[in-house]
């Protein structure tokens, strides 16, 4: 008989991943015989009578068993992970090591507690499970290769059974069935002890979205550092590049202005307006440096940083800060955007006669407070929230607090809180 391609790939797709997931119920078979040989230890050396011996055989093995609890956790999660490629990721929090941690601590946690159900009754039911399905294969593969188990007996038993060939075929079709039904109960069993083992052995979905949530503030942690770095090159960049290419023509043309007297009329008023854009240039450019971020934030802290701001105001400002230790390198520099860009917003929109800025580090919190004497009425969220709304989302972005009053009529208070591990 000749089979297309097509119908021999529909007759071997039943049978796609059930040898993989044959040796998988194999090697639980493994685990679990070791599991039952230490339980099964004490009654095959003796048989215990007293009541007393009867308790020692019961409880040594079990607390044996317990003891090796994550032992055994790790070895059915790498069965998983090398048989048929499914990642358990242990839970969240949990004592590798119950031994030295304390069994007391092992057991009282949820997540142990779930790993020994697993290892005490849904582990062996799955390889009960398994054990059942190598039996299966076995008897299909027996019952479909009857006809050579029936040419290999005595050519005389042959001819007195007239009817073999009709039972050898009965039997070889049922084989054949049994095959298909054995396969597709491996793959069943396999994704069923699949479900359990996640269910139990790996973390809660309370432990799953803390985990989530870790890496998640991690990355954007991550995200944050990466963008405040790539602001320092760019300063450094301008800097030290273009802004000193600024001065040398600003120089060059201060030289050629003073020097230069016999010029045309033209010529100097030419040299004259190219000397001023230059210096303007220069001007803009360390507006636009200071606002990347300022070389005295990296070098001194940020206590002289903003003493530069309030000194650049062209309205008194009464600054107070007061700092335990130096924050990390990112707190620092959302703390100074933070004061540097709402007594922006205070000389351009609030009209205000004064303003004072109080940052004070304490408990691991850096605490900041702005006030101004301005009209008030600044809405964070509103059409005129005046560049609130990205000083909030940038605190936000490291976990901080951002808050505004402003009531119409004054005063505006701008609170801010930064994370500030000791």
């Amino acid at each position: 008989m000749h089979f297309k391609p097509w119908q021999l790939r529909c007759l071997r797709r039943p049978f796609g991943g059930a040898g993989r997931a044959t040796v998988f119920h194999a090697a639980g078979i493994v685990v679990q015989f070791g599991v039952l040989l230490v339980l099964a230890l004490p009654w095959i050396y003796f048989v215990p009578a007293a009541l007393w011996a009867v308790t020692v055989a019961v409880l040594l093995p079990s607390a044996a068993v317990v003891l090796a609890g994550p032992l055994l956790s790790r070895v059915q999660r790498a069965r998983f992970r090398h048989r048929i490629g499914v990642v358990v990721p242990a839970p969240v929090g949990l004592a590798q090591r119950p031994g030295r941690r304390g069994i007391r601590q092992w057991l009282g946690s949820a997540s142990g507690r779930r790993q020994l159900r697993y290892h005490l009754l849904a582990g062996p039911l799955c390889a009960l499970g398994g054990l059942a399905v190598l039996v299966l294969w076995a008897a299909g593969a027996a019952a479909s290769s009857i006809y050579g188990w029936v040419w290999a007996t005595p050519w005389k038993w042959r001819a007195e059974s007239s009817d073999y060939a009709v039972k050898a075929a009965a039997v070889t079709a049922a084989g054949i069935a049994l095959l298909y039904t054995t396969a597709w109960l491996t793959k069943a069993l396999a994704r069923r002890d699949t479900r359990a083992v996640h269910a139990l052995l790996g973390p809660s979905r309370e432990e799953e979205l803390t985990r989530q949530v870790a890496d998640l503030a991690e990355s954007r942690a991550g995200v944050v550092d990466a963008a405040d770095a790539e602001r320092r090159r760019i300063e450094r960049d301008l800097h030290d590049g273009a802004q000193q290419r600024l001065v040398a023509l600003a120089v060059n043309l201060g030289v050629a202005k003073a020097t230069l007297a016999d010029l045309p009329e033209g010529a100097r008023k030419v040299i004259d307006e190219a000397h001023r854009e230059a210096k303007e240039a220069i001007s803009e450019l360390n507006d636009l440096v200071r606002g990347l971020h300022p070389a005295v934030l990296e070098d001194r802290g940020l206590d002289a940083a903003l003493s530069g701001v309030a000194a650049r105001l062209p309205l008194p400002v009464r600054l107070s800060v007061s700092l335990r230790r130096r924050p990390s390198p990112t707190v620092e520099a959302v703390a100074y955007f933070v004061v540097s860009e709402t007594l922006t917003n205070v000389v351009k929109h609030a009209q205000a006669s004064r303003a004072d800025v109080t940052v004070e580090q304490m408990r691991g919190t850096l605490s900041i407070a702005i006030t101004d004497d301005g009209v008030g009425g600044a809405d964070p969220w509103g059409a005129s929230g005046t560049g609130l709304a990205g000083l909030a989302k940038r605190v936000a972005s490291v976990d901080g607090v951002f808050s505004c009053h402003s009531p119409l009529g004054g005063p505006t208070v701008v609170t801010v809180e930064l994370p500030c591990a000791p």
